[in-house]
């Protein structure tokens, strides 16, 4: 039915309600009334009139009443509430007298029969007119059990999805009730469900009601304590999945559609940053944005990131066209008409292209997400390693700088503090070159540094994911060995939030939290995937060369204590010879890869040696 035809619908079925209960208000009080009493026909067209208008401005007419609630009541009560006021008015300059009364009952049987007709449509949409399944549904049923389902959270998100999931045919569940920390719930119903008690009661409630799926529906509580109700309620069932994102209460999107199963993310423990919108609108609404590495896990985030702050120009640059294509396509289908996106095909190692691209597109922010970043890779290739994060970088910069750009950033890695492998040693190099072209640069330059992040390719998870697809068992290399970890998300925001907050020369650094285990992220990817460790099993490999024991964000001479904004912090910018790593880029095809490899490490450390000096560096 189109807007209109339901508009007109709703029209006749009010102003029908409207003239049925003035009249039948009169009635009331004296039988013997006249239909076509002056008073009467008057009162009727004000209040038809006045019904109409109000309920245009309330927006009534304009409600999906399949989903009404308290607020489409409370919409209900000011338009039939003003339209009798207006009334009453009309009655006292016209008539010289209100007839109370009338209006009263008339008030009454308006708010029920306006308000009858409208959660009327919404149970028969909801429920349909039968009361009872067909005898086919039944025997269904009785084939195919339905989950017995325990919502933890009895809020605004717990009870929108209870009725949900109640109106939702497909959704092949039945609700038991609610778990809720608010003791003044229980033993009550919420949305015709029982509060059964407290997560403190939720084994002996999964045992005694027979639950066998659990959702946690609680997104406005913070990182820690999403992760203590994951583990408390995967430890006495295994089917448990989640419904994330405060943005769906705000909007009022929660849905059955919505809720997932729990993810290694959920238990990460730390609330994302928040970002510093004004800023950042400032930076890149309406701008030319460039990203290197657009195919690639960060750069892909980063053009999402980016795409919000509806910019002029996004170029997406990277050497593999297939992952070009597809965040091209991703990116299209969303906001084609809201900005031009330009796809570059090219290799940061080759400096004329990227002058070339530079001055055809002349770019306000360039934000460098490309990079080799695998240490076991790196190591055996050291030369790739130089060609890429060093002269990669350094080609990109130069041609900022050339052109006159206002913003680089460059995306970096906690692995360049103190270097152990060849892949940190080039990201170190790096952000050397990034500094000394600040010092001598009209544009702004700074780096962005952050640990592992959570699912990018070649990340530690989707290789758990897939032996313990292959039954395991899965590979950690140390039982002690930790990481800093954040999302995909986390780290493109905080690559964008520098860009604005860039004054030159900075190397950003996230306050990450507590570093985590290698070994609990695999025990708890293994419990995630419905295995417990015994059926999988971990087997511990021995570190890899190149690797670190644990991992760091600032050298203790890059310390800075101060916050720039919330949860970032800037290390202090250390000196360095910038001329030996110029030296090492011109000179690397000289050396063999554990020449190369000494060299480059000596250089990201500080120590700047002759060739004849040269000794490994352990």
């Amino acid at each position: 039915m189109t807007f209109r035809k339901r508009l007109l619908l709703l029209m006749c079925i009010d102003s029908v309600i409207v003239s049925f209960s003035i009249y039948m208000s009169h009635f009331f009080l004296n039988p013997y009334v006249k239909v076509f009493d002056v008073s009467i026909l008057t009162s009727s067209i004000v209040l038809l009139v006045t019904h109409h208008m109000f309920s245009s401005v309330f927006g009534l007419y304009r409600r999906v009443w399949r989903y009404a609630s308290m607020e489409e009541l409370r919409g209900i009560f000011f338009v039939v509430t003003l339209s009798i006021v207006v009334t009453a008015s009309v009655q006292a300059v016209v008539f010289q007298s209100v007839f109370e009364r009338a209006l009263t009952v008339t008030w009454m049987l308006h708010i029920i029969l306006i308000g009858g007709v409208r959660f009327a449509w919404k149970y028969y949409k909801t429920y349909g007119i039968r009361l009872f399944p067909a005898k086919k549904e039944i025997t269904a049923t009785v084939e195919a059990p339905q989950n017995r389902t325990l919502i933890i959270g009895a809020g605004s998100a717990g009870r929108m999805l209870a009725r949900q999931m109640k109106e939702t045919k497909t959704v092949d569940c039945e609700l038991v009730g609610f778990v809720d920390d608010d003791f003044t719930m229980h033993k009550l119903k919420v949305s015709g469900l029982p509060v059964l008690g407290s997560m403190n009661h939720l084994a002996s409630i999964v045992i005694n009601y027979d639950v066998n799926h659990i959702v946690i529906a609680v997104p406005s509580v913070n990182k820690e304590r999403i992760r203590e109700i994951v583990e408390y309620a995967q430890a006495v069932c295994r089917n448990v999945q989640i419904l994330p994102m405060i943005e769906d209460i705000a909007l009022g999107n929660v849905s059955v559609n919505q809720v997932r199963d729990v993810s290694i993310e959920d238990l990460l423990g730390r609330d994302p940053i928040e970002l510093d919108m004004d800023s950042i609108s400032d930076t890149l609404t309406d701008k030319t944005i460039l990203v290197t590495g657009a195919g690639g896990s960060i750069g892909s985030e980063i053009c999402r990131q980016v795409a919000r702050f509806k910019p002029k120009h996004l170029i997406l640059l990277g050497h593999g066209e297939n992952s070009i294509y597809t965040i091209e396509m991703e990116l299209s289908q969303t906001y084609q008409d809201d900005f031009n996106i330009i796809t570059e095909i090219a290799d940061v190692q080759d400096a004329d292209r990227m002058m070339n691209v530079m001055e055809q597109h002349h770019p306000d922010v360039v934000y460098h997400a490309a990079a080799h970043k695998h240490v076991p890779l790196m190591e055996r290739n050291p030369q790739e390693a130089i060609k890429n994060n060093v002269i990669g970088t350094k080609n990109v910069a130069e041609a900022a700088d050339a052109h006159g750009i206002g913003n680089f950033v460059m995306v970096s890695t906690d692995k360049a503090v103190n270097p152990t492998s060849v892949m940190g040693a080039s990201k170190r190099m790096a952000e050397m070159i990034v500094q000394h072209m600040d010092s001598k640069s009209r544009t702004r330059f700074v780096a962005v540094r952050f640990g592992n992040v959570l699912g990018s390719r070649g990340s530690v998870i989707p290789l758990f994911k897939k032996q313990i697809q292959n039954g395991g068992p899965v590979t950690v290399t140390h039982p002690e060995m930790n990481r800093y970890f954040m999302t995909i998300p986390e780290a493109s925001r905080l690559v964008i939030q520098a860009g604005s907050l860039a004054k030159g020369g900075e190397i950003f650094v996230l306050d990450m939290g507590e570093p985590v285990k290698i070994v609990d992220l695999a025990e708890n990817l293994i419990m995630l995937s419905g295995y417990s460790v015994d059926e999988i099993g971990i087997e511990f490999t021995g570190l890899r060369p190149g690797e670190k024991m644990y991992e760091e964000l600032l050298g203790e001479d890059e310390v800075h204590d101060e916050q720039v904004w919330p949860k970032i912090y800037v290390g202090k910018s250390t000196a360095s010879d910038i001329g030996v790593v110029l030296d090492c880029v011109e000179r690397f095809e000289e050396f063999d890869s554990a020449e190369l490899r000494e060299r480059v490490l000596r250089i990201a450390h500080g120590r700047f040696v002759e060739d004849e000096e040269l000794a490994v560096v352990k």
